[in-house]
Parts: structure tokens; C-alpha cells; sequence
């Protein structure tokens, strides 16, 4: 029940006990339908989000036309992550980086690009080992490295970035 619960929370931002019935098709145990409570509303009122917490910081970059629309053609400065789903330490740099990129308010973004899904991108910048990161700005890279960085020394790679 506890499971059900939060997979509710997280899904739809419903609470379980908040239900008043069920729609037409759907039927569930003895156990659950006692704790159901009929005098409230079938759903709670959706909570609105502030934009900000909906814009994502990073994004998968799906293919090449996607990359040169959304890294090459930027605004704003961009960081490609190259990584890969096997490699280890692409899955601890990945959170630094989005953490690195969310301290700048919007004044960056980050793609994130799968070496083994998008090998043309990975050979057009000499990617020969992950993670590698580079920061491009107006399609120009502007640096790079290779590994893995801390907070610090992420924060002021954005930093550089920015200008």
C-alpha cells in the first residue's frame, strides 16, 4: 500500500487517500477501497509549478540536425557532455555538471551526448575517451577536458564559459 502511495505521489501528485471513487473499469481490493475516503473529491487541485523548476538544465541530444539546432545555433553558451552508459565515471561527473550548470540561472545550458548512439559527433570533435566536456559558445569551442572534475573546479570551467 505504502508503495502505491508514493507511486501516486510521484506520478500524479494525488494523493491516495484523496480519491472518492474510482473511474468505470477499474477495481481494486477490499483492503484498498475500505481506506478510501468518500467525502473528499475524487482528485486534489493540481499544484502549479513555477517555470523555473520545469526548465531543464540539460538536455539528450537526439541527432545530428538536433545538435546543430541546439548547441551549434545557441544563444547561449553550451556544454556537450560526452558520455557513455557503461562508464562510471560519466555517472558521477553528469550530477556535478547539472548542479554546476543550475547555479547559472539559465545563462547556460548543457547537452548531453551518448557516444555509442551518436559516434559521428563523438569523431567530428575528437572525443577519443569519456567523459570528455566542451564548452562551445556562438559553435566556436572555447575549452575542454577529459575526466573527471570537482565541484570547484566545474564551477569555474562554467564560469570561463560565461565570460
Amino acid at each position: 500500500m505504502m508503495a502505491f502511495r508514493l507511486l501516486a505521489r510521484r506520478v500524479c501528485g494525488v494523493s491516495v487517500r484523496g480519491l472518492q471513487r474510482l473511474p468505470a473499469g477499474v477495481s481494486c481490493s477490499s483492503s484498498f477501497s475500505s481506506r478510501l475516503n468518500a467525502s473528499q473529491p475524487l482528485l486534489s487541485p493540481p499544484r502549479l509549478l513555477p517555470l523555473s523548476s520545469c526548465r531543464s538544465v540539460s538536455f539528450n541530444v537526439q541527432d545530428h540536425d538536433d545538435f546543430t539546432e541546439r548547441v551549434i545555433n545557441s544563444q547561449l553558451p553550451v556544454l556537450i557532455d560526452f558520455h557513455a552508459q557503461w562508464c562510471g565515471p560519466c555517472k558521477i561527473l553528469g550530477p556535478r555538471l547539472e548542479k554546476a550548470i543550475a547555479k547559472q540561472k539559465g545563462r547556460v545550458t548543457m547537452a548531453k551526448v551518448d557516444i555509442d548512439e551518436h559516434t559521428d559527433l563523438a569523431i567530428e570533435y575528437g572525443v577519443s575517451a569519456v567523459p570528455t566536456v566542451i564548452a562551445m559558445r556562438g559553435g566556436d569551442v572555447i575549452d575542454q577536458f577529459v575526466g573527471i572534475k570537482d565541484e570547484d573546479q566545474l564551477d569555474s570551467f562554467v564560469e570561463k564559459l560565461i565570460g
